[in-house]
């Protein structure tokens, strides 16, 4: 039988679950397993697990790109460990800050969001590559276009493109966010 636009919209406001970030605990999934990571309890634990994440795999992060990038186009990278040891600590050291103060912003004030943050972050192994001489592999339009400061295409696509472990931290602060902002959202009466 139709409801009508009231009866739905009550139904809808029902059909919410009652689960909220960090519910099933940091022992065990809904089925029992152990769980990978920790689980946040709110979003500002979650932003902080993924700023203390991310910035600690910056490094490596940094150091995989020239490797796989010299690799990928048949350059010793050995010749590159010193300036790509440096870059990588410049880059958690620079992109560490901005992103940590993004994800310490109150929710409905942030202007920008982590990974455009770490996207930046492409200018460090990106400049050991350059300064290496390593030439820059064919890249097909829309990635030129997309990534223009980019020419070895190492742009991440997901945090977990960072570090496999970012992947699941990432998710549960875009959860924990989103959650946040809709329980403000209802607080105030919007649906």
């Amino acid at each position: 039988m139709p409801r009508s636009g009231d009866e739905a919209e009550e139904t809808r406001g029902e059909a919410v679950p009652a689960v909220v970030p960090g519910s099933f605990g940091a022992t065990g999934g809904s089925h029992g397993e152990e769980a990978a990571a920790p689980v946040p309890g709110s979003v500002g634990e979650a932003a902080e697990l993924l700023a203390d994440g991310a910035i600690a795999a910056l490094h490596g992060w940094v150091e995989r790109c020239v490797v796989e990038t010299c690799k990928r186009v048949g350059v010793d990278a050995a010749g590159l460990s010193e300036q790509t040891r440096a870059a990588g600590l410049r880059c958690a050291a620079e992109t560490g800050p901005p992103l940590r103060a993004l994800l310490e912003t109150d929710v409905d004030a942030q202007t920008s969001t982590p990974l455009t943050v770490l996207r930046s972050a492409v200018r460090f192994p990106t400049q050991v590559l350059a300064d290496g001489g390593v030439p820059a592999p064919d890249r097909d339009d829309f990635d030129a276009s997309r990534f223009p400061d980019d020419p070895y295409g190492l742009t991440p696509a997901s945090f977990a493109d960072i570090d496999p472990d970012l992947g699941p931290i990432g998710i549960a602060w875009g959860a924990a966010k989103a959650f946040e902002v809709l329980q403000r959202r209802r607080a105030e009466g919007q649906r």
